[in-house]
């Protein structure tokens, strides 16, 4: 039988434009399938790992196709309707599969290449220097050594340019070592080894440990036999560090598995949490949440995707969790997305609670390893395990294969939308097409909808179900404006707090309530002002200035990293008279010790939220009462769920209204509407005071009346006029460059060659907001496209015309960026 020639097309995790072209070894013909990892080899000695995402017989025209070096995995890694959404992310996002398959794969599924050198020659050394003998005599011995070995044995750094001599000699060659990332997590179990397995066998046993005057074995068997609660009829087991943990010594242990008493075995265990194993019935419906759900699903009968427009506090998780129940009960799996990592603390203790160990948790907060157990358990497929998943916007890349229901809670929130790098995806618009692909359902929550998404409900391309009264029928909070001209006017002004503010908070305080304060700035001083010149620190880096944070005594900028101790003196005229300006949250927790001395603050803000572990404890000591004051940004203004908060202030509102940018007003009106409903949550009606040195603006007086209605459509009539979504799509195009001049040159090529193409859909060039960051300065366009198929083909047009131009000589440093749908 004449053997096929069989070539597989391989995406590598690299900004490559198209897939690469391997050979595949007659004798695996029989063994590669599409969604396989292999390892291919890349440039002259790196090994790389790949998905392989189509096989056929036609090889590459440009170049001689090398041979896959191996296949990593016996059935796929990735599912083809995985693979289907990388190709439509490439493509709709403007990037390559190379990089969507760096944002969906976990790291403990990429292989990492080490190098390793071996020795080539085996003569004398002894012409060699000493560190070379000492090398080359090494290798002799061990095999293979990698740099790290071979700087520890000589005790030097930079062992470079010495292995490079000897490579250069012909001495030593590189090899690459393709090393797995992931590695399973064991424990060790020990049992009663069989022989003793039965009474007379038991008491035999403990006669001679008697006899031997082995008291601690004795006492740690007995333990053994009344942790497993022995019957005398299994043979159950027990992991060793539990033992080990109620005083045990590991040398007892050790001593009775030396002496057959117990049979020790090395197993595979999880790193998580699998849940509750006893769950308690999901909660009963309220009848206006009961409505909601029974309109949701009537919804569906006609339109996949439905939009739930609930107030805050209305009971929307309630909600999702019935039809959870029902999509659960037909046999298919649910992901549910969330914005942020600190929502997930939340609302994993609440689903799990009705759905015990068939939630699984995923996202950046997770280490690789773990993150690598939830996609090995949701590929598995293992009835019970992992039927819903918890998670930001990477998990919808986890190979479902029964997918029927997809949540989209806050979904109106940016956090759902990748920034850098690329794929800069949305989260939300993502997790619609993947549903497509499953034909699976999806359901959109929020209080406050994107003008997108309820633009899509309002004219039939989603359904729309409104639920318009909080459980139990609690009120909404009072909105309180605060005049800060008149305070101040008056000074009555208490640092950054309207006495108002003060005199509400204490009497909330008194009364053995909470508070929340919300500033969406971090840090504690914007600025450092010479009060002689006007003078500012700025980045070095970025056109911007340094923001001071107290705790680290630093003066830091949020857009590179920059960082530096804070100037004594001014840099421009000497003068040591510098003020600061401003306040973010570290201020205010600062000022706050000062006002309320004996209450307990706490900050929830990035600079105290980095690890997994630090959002649970301060939202778990703020529930539990042990923090009174909780300051934060846009984190605690997403759907936290406090019984005890009666007010919510909100520090300055102005700043967000006033950024420049068309989505300002929606935004503010999202985060403040969202902080607001912090507040009376359970069994009194609560109070927001919002600071505010223009009292009378329209979005202020929609904000106090809760009228979101009325917000569209004033904004939708706005985004008509001037031509913003939902009426067309956008796509913002960054060129970088470390010269200015060179970057502007590229800036006026593109926009010569875009124009006669574009006419009026294109804006720019023009310098961003801030114009230089991390030494690199930018230039950007902004590209309108209708809302209809040729779009797609307008845009990958513009795309290539760029890349070509920008592949000159002259302009071949300018780094490209494209962002669809920007935020």
């Amino acid at each position: 039988m004449e053997r096929v020639t069989l070539f597989a097309e391989v995406i590598v995790p690299q900004a490559l434009p198209v897939p690469l072209t391997y050979r595949v070894p007659f004798d695996w013909n029989e063994h590669v399938v599409v969604g396989q990892r292999v390892v291919v080899p890349l440039g002259k000695a790196k090994l790389i790992t790949g998905i392989i995402r189509s096989l056929h017989q036609q090889g590459p025209t440009t170049y001689q196709a090398k041979y896959i070096d191996a296949l990593l995995d016996e059935h796929p890694l990735v599912r083809p309707q995985q693979l289907a959404l990388w190709e439509w992310m490439a493509n709709y996002y403007c990037c390559t599969m190379g990089d969507v398959m760096n944002a969906a794969l976990p790291a403990g599924l990429k292989l990492s290449s080490e190098t390793q050198f071996v020795l080539v020659k085996d003569e004398d050394e002894s012409t060699w220097p000493d560190r070379e003998q000492t090398i080359i005599r090494a290798l002799r011995s061990r095999g293979t050594m990698k740099l790290d070995d071979i700087a520890e044995l000589l005790s030097v750094k930079q062992v470079q340019p010495i292995v490079k001599r000897l490579i250069e000699a012909g001495w030593l060659r590189s090899e690459e070592e393709i090393k797995e990332k992931f590695k399973p997590k064991t424990a060790d179990f020990i049992s009663l080894d069989k022989v003793h397995a039965s009474e007379s066998a038991l008491q035999k046993l403990f006669g001679d440990l008697e006899a031997r005057r082995a008291q601690k074995q004795s006492e740690a068997l007995m333990l053994f036999l009344q942790l497993v609660q022995w019957d005398g009829k299994r043979l159950p087991e027990l992991e060793r560090l539990k033992l080990q943990k109620q005083g045990v010594q590991s040398a007892v242990v050790s001593a009775m598995i030396e002496k057959g008493i117990f049979v020790c075995a090395t197993r595979e265990v999880g790193r998580l949490n699998a849940g509750l194993l006893h769950t308690t019935p999901t909660r009963e419906l309220s009848p206006a949440q009961a409505q909601a759900k029974n309109a949701v699903i009537e919804n569906w009968n006609n339109k996949d995707v439905c939009l739930l427009h609930g107030v805050t506090s209305s009971g929307k998780t309630e909600v999702y969790a019935a039809i959870i129940e029902e999509t659960l009960a037909i046999g298919k799996q649910v992901l549910f997305l969330l914005p942020e990592i600190a929502l997930t603390t939340q609302i994993i203790e609440r689903l799990r609670k009705f759905f015990g160990k068939r939630v699984g948790v995923y996202h950046s907060g997770y280490s690789d390893n773990e993150r690598t157990e939830v996609w090995n358990k949701v590929l598995s497929d293992v009835p019970g395990e992992c039927d819903v998943i918890l998670g930001a916007r990477s998990a919808l890349f986890l190979p479902f294969s029964r997918l029927g229901l997809v949540i989209v809670d806050e979904e109106h929130e940016q956090s759902f939308k990748q920034n850098d790098p690329a794929p800069r995806y949305q989260g939300r618009d993502a997790a619609l097409w993947l549903a497509s692909r499953y034909q699976a359902k999806v359901l959109l929550g929020s209080a406050t909808p994107s003008i997108e998404s309820y633009w899509n409900a309002v004219n039939g391309r989603y359904g729309l179900v409104e639920l318009n009264e909080r459980f139990g029928g609690m009120q909404l909070p009072e909105v309180v404006l605060c005049d800060v001209r008149k305070e101040l006017k008056a000074k009555t002004m208490h640092n950054h707090f309207t006495e108002q503010l003060i005199n509400e908070m204490q009497v909330a305080l008194e009364a053995g309530e909470q508070i929340i304060l919300f500033q969406n700035r971090r840090g504690y001083s914007p600025l450092w002002e010479c009060e002689s010149c006007g003078w500012v620190p700025m980045c070095t880096r970025c056109d911007v200035s340094l923001t001071y944070h107290k705790f680290s005594h630093q003066l830091r900028c949020h857009y590179c990293g920059y960082t530096t101790a804070p100037v004594p003196a001014c840099h421009a005229c000497g003068s040591v008279d510098m003020k600061m300006l401003g306040f973010g949250t570290e201020k205010i927790e600062e000022d706050l010790q000062v006002h309320f001395p004996d209450v307990r603050v706490q900050r929830m803000d990035l600079d105290t939220t980095r690890s997994k572990s630090s959002y649970r404890k301060i939202i778990s000591d703020f529930e539990s009462g042990h923090t009174r004051i909780l300051v934060g940004t846009q984190m605690v203004t997403k759907g936290l769920d406090f019984d005890n908060v009666s007010l919510v202030g909100i520090l300055s509102a102005d700043k967000m209204m006033n950024y420049p940018d068309f989505r300002a007003m929606e935004r503010s009106f999202q985060i403040m509407l969202q902080v607001s409903g912090r507040a009376g949550r359970r069994n009194k009606r609560g109070k927001v005071l919002i600071q505010t040195y223009n009292p009378e603006h329209w979005l202020l007086d929609m904000i106090t009346r809760g009228d979101y209605r009325s917000f569209y459509e004033r904004e939708v009539k706005e985004r008509y006029q001037f031509v913003y979504p939902p009426f067309v799509r956008l796509m913002r195009i960054t060129l970088k460059h470390k010269d200015d001049a060179v970057v502007q040159r590229a800036a006026q090529e593109i926009q010569r060659l875009l124009v006669p193409v574009l006419k009026d859909r294109i804006l720019g060039p023009e310098r961003p907001y801030i114009p230089r960051i991390n030494n690199y300065f930018l230039q950007q366009f902004l590209v309108r496209f209708d809302k209809k198929k040729e779009s797609e083909a307008i845009k990958a047009t513009v795309i290539q015309m760029m890349r070509l131009r920008l592949s000159e000589s002259d302009f071949k440093q300018v780094r490209l960026s494209v962002d669809v749908d920007p935020l």
